[in-house]
């Protein structure tokens, strides 16, 4: 990092494709003044099947290059990434802030009714020591089912949300977290709240589901309060980036940000 970190230093956000703009919703109404950039590495998702080494690499290059871009901040907004990756970014800047994922395992303990918590997340998340801890820390007095959502990934990033191939991908996987009886389920991966409603139809009424997008601002919000790097009497923009292929890369942003949204290409 070779610049001094000022307020008026934009937020660097990543993900490995469109996900993570689920969590800048929430940082955009959380932090209304800030200038956000974001890369979506669309072209190397999904990332819950690939292995550490790789994603840890794979996270430094999106932090360096949001760094160069002058970030003062990294939100790494992939459950995947953080998992695989958050400690050795901090390690690697320890004067930066860095926000990441964690499954709301928490507070889904303290709302389940009939002690079962379902966890819908990628295979990478739910393979890490940190979901491992979490369960640890926190779930130790219920009984928690999991399940790796294969393929609800790769349908937010062709932008399917409500095809019928869509809707049956979604309830076999919510589908079987109901039958052992969870009453609450997580969503740990930030590209599948994109997808729930078709979560919520498949688990009905009586089910509540849980993403962290709207904790995770409010975290990002003290971390910068703390580091004194609140931007305060500015309207903020948004400026992204995409690794995907040129025909996919400004469709599915706008479908999913804004029709206005620009997207400039992300090599390397």
């Amino acid at each position: 990092m070779t610049h001094s970190l000022s307020p008026d230093a934009p937020i660097g956000v990543f993900d490995s494709g469109l996900g993570g703009l689920s969590v800048l919703r929430h940082a955009r109404a959380a932090l209304p003044a800030e200038d956000f950039l974001y890369v979506a590495d669309s072209g190397f998702a999904p990332y819950g099947e690939r292995s550490t080494d790789w994603i840890r690499a794979r996270s430094a290059v999106l932090g360096e290059f949001l760094l160069d871009h002058g970030a003062k901040a990294l939100l790494i907004a992939c459950n995947t990434a953080t998992a695989a990756a958050a400690q050795a970014l901090r390690e690697r800047w320890p004067a930066l802030p860095i926000i990441g994922m964690e499954p709301a395992v928490k507070p889904a303990v303290a709302a389940t009714k009939t002690g079962t918590v379902g966890v819908l997340a990628t295979t990478g998340t739910l393979a890490s020591s940190r979901f491992a801890a979490l369960l640890d820390t926190f779930g130790r007095d219920i009984h928690v089912v999991t399940r790796p959502g294969s393929g609800l990934v790769e349908a937010v990033e062709r932008g399917d949300f409500d095809s019928p191939d869509t809707r049956a991908l979604v309830a076999s996987h919510v589908e079987p977290l109901i039958a052992e009886g969870a009453d609450v389920i997580v969503l740990g991966c930030t590209h599948y709240p994109f997808l729930r409603p078709l979560i919520e139809q498949a688990a009905g009424p009586a089910v509540r589901v849980i993403d962290t997008g709207d904790a995770v601002a409010r975290q990002l919000a003290r971390a910068l309060g703390r580091a004194g790097l609140l931007r305060s009497g500015h309207h903020g923009g948004e400026r992204f980036w995409s690794s995907a292929p040129p025909p996919q890369r400004s469709a599915a942003l706008q479908r999913l940000w804004g029709q206005d949204a620009t997207v400039e290409p992300l090599t390397g």
